[in-house]
C-alpha cells in the first residue's frame, strides 16, 4: 500500500480537501494502482500507545500467587481482562511479568535492584491503545491488580518521534 495524493484525484473533486487528509492507493505488488480510496482522518480516529505498569507490594504479589490455587484464580482473572482489551481492540501488546531481581545503574554505582527502596515493585507491563490517556486511565480501572488497596496502575503515554 502506498499513500499518494494524486492530482488527478484532486482535480477530479474526489481528493479531499480538507487540511490533513491523505488518499490511500492500493498498488499490487506486480501490476499498476488498481484502488484510491480518499481517508479523512478525524479525531475519533487518531488513538495513541500508552504503557501500563502494574505495581503492588512485594506481601500482596506474595499474596495474589501463594498457592497453585491462588495462583490460577489470579491468571484467569488477567486472561480475561486482557482478553476484554484485545476484544475491544485496546491491547496492543500484553507485554511480560518482570523478575523481580536486576540491577539499578546510576552514572557512579550499580546497585542490586531493580528499585531496592521501594515499597513497591513493578511485576508487569502492557501496550495499550487508547484515544486519550482519559480512555487509557479508564481502561486501567479493570486491572486485577487493583482488587485490593496495595494495587495500581501507572499508565504512561509512548511519545512518538518523528525521525
Amino acid at each position: 500500500m502506498t499513500l499518494l495524493a494524486p492530482a488527478e484525484l484532486h482535480q477530479s473533486g474526489k481528493c479531499p480537501e480538507r487540511a490533513g487528509s491523505i488518499v490511500v492507493t492500493v498498488t499490487h505488488p506486480a501490476a499498476a494502482p488498481c484502488h484510491a480510496v480518499p481517508f479523512i482522518e478525524t479525531e475519533e480516529d487518531v488513538v495513541s500507545e500508552f504503557i501500563f505498569l502494574y505495581r503492588n507490594t512485594p506481601a500482596a504479589r506474595d499474596a495474589a500467587m501463594g498457592t497453585p490455587e491462588q495462583a490460577q484464580k489470579s491468571m484467569q482473572r488477567w486472561m480475561a481482562w486482557m482478553r476484554d482489551l484485545e476484544a475491544r481492540g485496546h491491547l496492543k501488546s500484553a507485554g511480560q511479568p518482570l523478575d523481580r531481581g536486576g540491577k539499578v545503574v546510576r552514572a557512579r554505582a550499580v546497585t542490586d535492584g531493580p528499585y531496592v527502596e521501594a515499597k513497591d515493585v513493578i511485576g508487569g507491563f502492557s501496550v495499550i491503545i487508547a484515544k486519550d490517556l482519559a480512555e487509557a486511565a479508564e481502561l486501567a480501572r479493570g486491572c486485577p491488580a487493583l482488587g485490593d488497596d496495595a494495587g495500581s496502575v501507572e499508565v504512561r503515554p509512548v511519545l512518538t518521534f518523528n525521525y
